[in-house]
């Protein structure tokens, strides 16, 4: 976790430390809900914890590895959540990730879907075309 100390600001935009905010998940603490977890889940990506979110990736959804070390080195910019739908069992979570890849900018728009399974959330997949 060299990549944020523990007295940053969370990756995910909240103004929050680190330790505070998304690195408690990170060390093994259980998000309360799909929001949670898609903010842990976008600082995962911009530290590069693939274990963690290979982990709550829902079984049913979730690939062998991401490979995110393979890729071209991506600067994650900037975190905005434009609608959370909660819910007990599903809930979804709409956001705009800003990143760059090779000094040119490029934007994820993604309506992510969350399933709860015995009180813990998972990611179960993303629809590009409705966020």
């Amino acid at each position: 976790m060299s990549k944020s100390p523990r007295h940053a600001t969370c990756p995910c935009d909240l103004a929050e430390s680190y330790a505070a905010c998304c690195g408690r998940y990170h060390q093994g603490a259980l998000p309360p809900d799909a929001l949670a977890l898609m903010r842990s889940r976008y600082s995962a990506y911009v530290l590069g914890l693939e274990d963690y979110l290979l982990t709550t990736w829902h079984p049913r959804t979730r690939p062998e590895r991401l490979g995110l070390a393979d890729d071209a080195p991506v600067k994650w910019l900037e975190l905005s959540v434009s609608r959370f739908e909660p819910g007990d069992e599903q809930a979804k979570v709409a956001f705009i990730a800003r990143y760059k890849v090779g000094g040119r900018a490029f934007r994820l728009q993604e309506t992510s879907r969350f399933l709860n399974s015995e009180g813990r959330w998972f990611y179960l997949d993303g629809d590009l075309s409705s966020a």
